[in-house]
């Protein structure tokens, strides 16, 4: 995959305030396969802050969770040999985020995230991801994604 996940997203599905490409206001996390892990980078801006030079918590959680579930995504695609964005899309939820802060994560500086998935079965894919800074690991977390059914958002 040379091109970001989220990028293939059928833009009905492309809005999320972490991943999605259409959210003006989101962290536009992109997420692309490196081996067997994904990786994406994230720069946190000045107002991102929890105290003076750290990154506030919540948008780290998120950056834990957007990437895995857009991991889960790419996974999806992968295990069926299919191409991303081909349709039926393939979506991911959350239906369980669990973080851990390690240390202090430093603002300021980009932020790598990496993940690799522990479980893949029917719809459900298990992610572990982990965040670092300037090399350092800072957050880690595990996300138990669940793929969205085909008429989600719809009403």
């Amino acid at each position: 995959m040379t091109r970001a996940i989220q990028d293939t997203y059928p833009e009905s599905l492309a809005w999320c305030y972490g991943c999605g490409r259409l959210n003006e206001r989101g962290h536009h996390i992109r997420t692309v396969w490196d081996g067997d892990e994904t990786v994406a980078i994230f720069t946190p801006e000045p107002w991102h802050i929890a105290v003076p030079g750290f990154v506030y918590g919540g948008v780290l959680a998120s950056l834990v969770d957007c990437h895995s579930t857009g991991t889960a995504a790419a996974a999806a695609y992968r295990a069926a040999r299919r191409a991303p964005g081909s349709e039926p899309a393939l979506r991911f939820v959350t239906a369980s985020l669990q973080v851990n802060y390690l240390k202090p994560t430093p603002l300021g500086v980009p932020l790598t995230i990496r993940a690799r998935v522990t479980e893949i079965k029917d719809r459900k894919v298990v992610v572990e991801s982990t965040v670092y800074a300037e090399g350092i690991a800072t957050v880690t977390g595990k996300v138990v994604a669940v793929q969205i059914p085909d008429n989600f958002g719809q009403r």
